[in-house]
């Protein structure tokens, strides 16, 4: 099931001979699931055929891994006094954590 963007992507394609930029705000909609070799995300803009666009990603689980310990590694650089943007990280790598957690 969708649901809204709660910030912003900003997405870009690039190929020898074409570029492709597309943004997804908070009038778009996204899903992000997992299946047997890791994740599927889907980012939709909805609208008339002229800006209706989407994209369709899946990592698997080693890429996802290795994404999510750069980002940790780059934690350092969002400032300690932007506690909106780290309270939403934080709060987002503990359901992670809790989620994987043995049951």
């Amino acid at each position: 099931m969708s649901k809204p963007v709660p910030d912003k992507a900003e997405i870009a394609l690039e190929y020898p001979d074409k570029f492709y930029v597309g943004t997804f705000e908070r009038s778009s909609r996204f899903e992000a699931h997992l299946d047997p070799s890791g994740l599927a995300l889907t980012l939709e803009r909805p609208g008339a055929e002229d800006v209706r666009k989407s994209i369709h990603m899946h990592l698997n689980y080693g890429l996802l891994a290795a994404i999510l310990t750069e980002i940790a590694a780059g934690i350092a650089a969002i400032p300690e006094d932007d506690g909106l943007h780290r309270g939403q990280l934080r709060d987002a790598a503990a359901a992670l954590h809790e989620a994987l957690k043995p049951r």
